[in-house]
């Protein structure tokens, strides 16, 4: 039985996805859970990118002690530079370096001869080897590139020092039986390839992603690269929780295996759905809402006279739970603080004491409490950042034959309170513009979206905003059994992220 280790993009690749822009809180949370899932590698990002994504690895590195923190570098000593800058406090760290092969990129996007290709990967794997043990290089659209150059170009960085071999399907072209054959003729042609290991990452563009990563696994792949999920650039990257299970339900096929702690895989797909915007469809397979879900009368008998006849998975192997929170209003900090350490939180006491608080409120506005609203509770305020505007009070007035009005209070990083109210041609649209007046910015709101986290009349809303200024785009969700004060409390959110990211915040008086 083979392990196949397992290379998470999910902050790289992922966060490639359109809309997608996390902070460097954010990005730490996902890599936390990602190191309690299991993943052998993390790439945390492209340091030579932008100073934030430079430090967000940083401070990964320095975090994650059980995975290896990958930063992406182009094949120049410059984007190596930066990535040794960032990862140079990791326990384990790696240079994912690269340079397009194929025809196309060649003539149009790097005018490149095949020698001039060759001496650039062969340049940055040796210069990346000066700080980095571990070296993954992977020839950009691989599937798109001949087979006999293919070669040559991995001989040459196998020669070089890399340990990592990546042959990746950049624009999900390729069908399964194709991607097979170029790992077979790597493995037959390159002198040396037994002593690295070779890596598949399939994109999803013709829907072909698990199929040809597990094509590849088939060919003798050790390392397979993806998202949570599946997000990343146009449709997407192959979902790892996909992988992992095909893998793990069809063992006796494969004859292998991930290192991955499937329990954690449901948590970790609702993080990332989270933290991104990014809603995961209710049929996605392993994580959808209704991958364990029956509806038919004829399922319906079958399964609940032998499950097996209609599901092949089991929710608790992905960590899908049916029981009930028992926690209610009368439970004590001790019983709360116990179950945070069973959904995997373990919270300093000041986060403890603002998350209980928080909790308790909860309790006086809804009546059953799941595990989903304790997630929502905490995932709202663990990846916080300086709140220049604090939500006090939103009072509305609406009725059908009548305007929308909405008055807003705030609080402000240093202690004033600041009032507005605004007109709107809906409820939102006037909580909105009285934010704008109380806070005296002005933004372009892009997307806006709202979706139910836990369920009955009293669930939990979750509404994502995307605002623009300038240049700038951020996000922000909030939470609460009120689909307005969520929606103010996300626009509020992403308007501090906004100010956060011209460097205008200052410390919050408590």
């Amino acid at each position: 039985m083979r392990t196949i280790e397992v290379f998470d993009t999910t902050l790289r690749d992922g966060e490639q996805s359109p809309g997608v822009n996390l902070s460097a809180a954010e990005k730490l949370e996902i890599a936390l859970q990602l190191e309690r899932l299991g993943v052998s590698r993390i790439e945390a990002g492209f340091a030579a990118a932008s100073p934030g994504d430079l430090q967000a690895i940083r401070e990964i590195a320095k975090r994650v002690k059980n995975s290896t923190i990958v930063s992406l570098s182009r094949a120049s000593e410059k984007d190596i530079d930066k990535a040794w800058e960032a990862l140079g406090d990791a326990e384990s760290a790696c240079l994912h370096t690269f340079i397009a092969t194929s025809p196309i990129h060649r003539k149009y996007k790097l005018n490149m001869t095949k020698e001039q290709i060759v001496e650039r990967a062969v340049a940055a794997v040796k210069y990346g080897k000066k700080y980095f043990d571990m070296v993954e290089f992977s020839c950009e659209d691989a599937s798109r590139t001949e087979i006999p150059f293919l070669i040559e170009v991995v001989q040459a960085v196998v020669d070089a020092g890399a340990t990592i071999i990546n042959l990746p399907d950049t624009v999900g072209y390729t069908m399964p039986a194709e991607y097979a054959n170029i790992f077979t003729q790597i493995l037959n042609n390159v002198h040396g390839i037994e002593n690295v290991k070779l890596s598949c990452h399939c994109h999803d563009d013709l829907g072909m992603a698990v199929a040809n990563t597990l094509a590849a696994i088939q060919a003798g792949a050790t390392q397979v690269e993806g998202t949570i999920n599946g997000i990343g650039e146009r449709a997407g990257n192959v979902a790892l929780e996909e992988v992992a299970l095909a893998l793990d339900t069809r063992k006796d096929f494969y004859q292998a295996i991930t290192n991955l702690k499937l329990e954690e895989i449901a948590r970790t797909s609702k993080l990332v759905s989270r933290l991104t915007g990014m809603i995961v469809p209710g049929n996605k397979a392993v994580v959808g809402a209704n991958a364990f879900a029956h509806e038919s009368g004829i399922h319906q008998d079958g399964v609940l006279k032998e499950v097996t006849t209609y599901e092949i998975i089991r929710p608790e192997r992905v960590g899908v739970k049916s029981n009930r929170l028992v926690l209610g209003k009368l439970s004590g900090r001790h019983a709360f603080k116990d179950k945070l350490q069973e959904l995997g939180y373990h919270l300093t006491q000041k986060e403890l004491d603002d998350a209980f608080f928080r909790f308790k409120e909860l309790c006086d506005r809804k009546k059953d409490i799941s595990d989903e609203d304790i997630i929502a509770l905490v995932d709202a305020k663990i990846t916080n950042i300086p709140e220049t505007y604090i939500l006090e009070n939103i009072q509305l007035s609406y009725g059908n034959h009548s305007v929308p009005t909405a008055s807003v209070r705030v609080r402000t990083a240093d202690g004033r309170v600041l009032e507005e109210a605004a007109c709107g041609n809906g409820s939102v649209d006037s909580i909105y513009k009285a934010i704008d007046r109380v806070t005296n910015e002005e933004v372009v709101l892009e997307d806006y979206k709202i979706l139910s986290i836990t369920q009955g009349k009293d669930a939990l809303g979750e509404v994502y905003v995307r605002l623009s200024q300038g240049d700038c785009t951020v996000q922000g969700r909030g939470v609460s059994t009120d689909v307005l004060e969520a929606s103010a409390k996300a626009y509020l959110r992403a308007l501090n992220k906004l100010i956060v990211r011209r460097g205008d915040a200052v410390e919050v008086v408590m």
